[in-house]
């Protein structure tokens, strides 16, 4: 399945190339920082850039669930971010892996936990709540 066909973004915004799988609840996305990537500055992929990814990695995982299932897609919306660390900035040609957690779903509402590695180390983590429009 392609990832365009799991998130609602479009290019130049895609920040996800491959949804992995799910195993034991956690999902994993990857990406490939690549030189004309919007979110690259001075060779590294920029805070935003991987808060984007890290919400797009969520969404993919929905997209992924929806349509196994064969629903539509929902949309989400991020509510907040909490507890943001990024560890260092991946560089051009470096590959983020993203496992998301679902920690707490109440109605609409789904509170994830990320992780973002490069060559297992980690670059960034933070919990997000996202708003999903069913």
């Amino acid at each position: 399945m392609e990832i365009i066909d799991l998130i609602p973004q479009r290019e130049p915004i895609v920040m996800v190339d491959k949804f992995v799988d799910i195993t034991n609840g956690i999902s994993e996305t990857q990406l490939t920082i690549k030189n004309d990537n919007i979110f690259v500055e001075n060779d590294c992929f920029t805070e935003f850039g991987l808060i984007e990814h890290i919400a797009q990695s969520a969404a993919a995982r929905v997209g992924y669930i929806c349509r196994n299932e064969n629903k539509p897609i929902s949309i989400g919306y991020i509510g907040a971010i909490s507890n943001m660390e990024i560890v260092f900035l991946p560089k051009i040609n470096d590959m983020l892996e993203t496992k998301i957690e679902i920690l707490q779903e109440v109605f609409n509402i789904t509170l994830i936990k990320a992780e973002s590695f490069t060559d297992g180390r980690l670059a960034a983590s933070c919990q997000m709540k996202i708003f999903l429009n069913s």
